[in-house]
């Protein structure tokens, strides 16, 4: 039957690609490597599970045995790859080789970790898959009070989460807003009063220089913007914020895993340097997901990667066909304030127009041709979210 169809890794990302693989080449040996045990579960789902008290074995939706027998593929688990050899057209793993016919990483991306001082910088939690939720969810204890390094997407997820789990959740952050990143000032301080109403501290324009032990607990220090000196974090004493806190858990960003690619050779940049149809700078190499630079963009959000596996299933089975993204809102899944947005594009000169209403916001971001270029939903006006899509689409 030939060389496989091999996916390193299976994330969303790997086992979106192989179902639409198979949907459409029923015969074609399918081989997924996975660093852990190769399970299928729903990644979005773990910045907002705590509250509904879900353990990480409750979030699998399909074992990888089942997963597999269902495409029939298979899939070597708890396998690290050492190299790929885009000559041999192999991938070297620790225990074999495997040829392949083409190849995909769908790795991911790692979370990024702060340059912090202290003595408990291995006592920060982060929670990028579904074995690091494990870990933290096993580190909760009824009532304990969680800080929260970043007020980004995941952070305000988390935030609201475990505060309505019965956490006392703080949030600290160097922007003056949460969810600085994605969303219009206006959007983001009506955020920021949601989830103080339910209970979530803030400390913004912080920035978070160390973590100590204290005993069973830990005490986080930062310096505020304003006592910042000449672009470093130095400050004087009485500069010096700090929090006593059980548990931190970083959400500060993630950075996508490239050093495989690099180290094969491939390009590399903000994340893997892939082409329009996905395919990297060596032959028959491509990549997906939140590892992917795509026109110099790294998208680590789901209707990106479902949009991207559709696509690229279609050019493994020999029809190459360009990735040509719709519309894509992002959700922000805060029960407090949800939000739908999508960010005003980079070099559109344009403003934003905000409408308020009761337990809604809505804006839109327009060009100087009055054309709708993007927007953001809060609170009830989410339901808007079909009705500016479809305005979208029809001015871009």
């Amino acid at each position: 039957m030939g060389a496989p169809l091999v996916i390193v890794g299976t994330g969303l990302a790997g086992w979106t690609l192989a179902r639409e693989f198979r949907k459409l080449d029923p015969s074609t040996p399918i081989v997924l490597v996975s660093r852990d045990e190769g399970a299928f579960y729903s990644k979005p789902m773990l910045s907002n599970a705590l509250a509904g008290r879900r353990s990480p074995a409750s979030l699998v939706t399909t074992p990888a045995a089942a997963a597999a027998e269902a495409i029939q593929a298979t899939v070597l688990a708890q396998r690290e790859v050492a190299r790929i050899d885009t000559v041999a057209r192999t991938v070297v793993l620790d225990d074999r080789v495997v040829p392949y016919r083409a190849l995909v990483l769908a790795v991911g991306a790692d979370p990024i970790r702060l340059p912090l001082q202290g003595d408990a910088g291995d006592r920060v939690y982060s929670v990028n898959d579904l074995v690091d939720y494990g870990r933290f969810h096993a580190a909760l204890t009824t009532g304990a009070h969680v800080t929260l390094l970043g007020a980004g997407l995941i952070g305000c997820e988390f935030a609201n989460d475990l505060a309505v789990a019965g956490y006392q959740v703080d949030v600290v952050d160097l922007a003056p807003l949460p969810l600085g990143r994605l969303v219009p000032e206006r959007a983001g301080r009506a955020m920021q009063v949601a989830l103080s109403a339910a209970g979530v501290g803030f400390h913004l324009g912080a920035s978070v220089r160390a973590i100590h032990r204290d005993g069973a607990r830990l005490v986080v220090e930062w310096v505020t913007v304003g006592s910042i000196r000449s672009g470093s974090i130095e400050a004087e004493p009485a500069d010096i914020q700090r929090l006593s806190t059980d548990l931190v858990l970083s959400a500060v960003g993630l950075r996508p895993r490239t050093a495989l690619a690099a180290a094969a050779g491939l390009t590399v940049d903000r994340g893997i340097v892939v082409d329009s149809i996905l395919r990297t700078s060596a032959p028959d190499v491509y990549a997906l997901g939140d590892c992917a630079e795509v026109d110099g963009q790294v998208m680590p959000y789901v209707l990106p990667l479902m949009t991207g596996a559709r696509a690229l299933a279609k050019t493994l089975t020999g029809t190459p066909t360009d990735v040509v993204y719709p519309v894509m809102p992002v959700a922000v899944k805060t029960p407090a304030f949800p939000l739908s947005v999508v960010p005003a594009p980079q070099g559109i000169t344009g403003e934003w127009s905000f409408l308020e209403s009761d337990g809604g916001l809505e804006g839109h971001f327009k060009d100087r041709e009055e054309r709708l270029q993007g927007f953001v939903l809060g609170g009830t006006a989410t339901s808007r979210r079909a009705t500016l899509v479809r305005a979208m689409g029809q001015t871009i």
